[in-house]
């Protein structure tokens, strides 16, 4: 396979930054949409569960917690992804 039909990856800067706006979306860009829906179905599941079983008198910070900690994780995840699957691109020679 030469330089010209090889697609190279998203860049590594971009999928942090859709990580940071969309959980899971980071993954997507990256080229691995089922685990970012795993990660967006489960950033869901925890907002859900820590909403239910927290007070009203608490922020929405507090509220959605275990939902936020999921996204947190998804993050430098997906940026990992992204590099690794870049760095082996570089290194094949696909430069462009």
């Amino acid at each position: 396979m030469n330089a010209i039909t090889q697609r190279p990856p998203m860049n590594p800067y971009l999928v942090l930054a859709i990580a940071v706006v969309l959980p899971g979306g980071g993954h997507v860009a990256a080229g691995y949409p089922e685990r970012g829906l795993r990660f967006a179905f489960f950033t869901m599941l925890m907002v859900a569960f820590t909403w239910h079983f927290s007070t009203p008198e608490q922020s929405f910070v507090g509220r959605s917690a275990g939902g936020l900690f999921v996204w947190a994780l998804s993050i430098p995840d997906a940026y990992k992804l992204a590099r690794i699957r870049y760095e082996v691109w570089k290194s094949k020679g696909f430069r462009g």
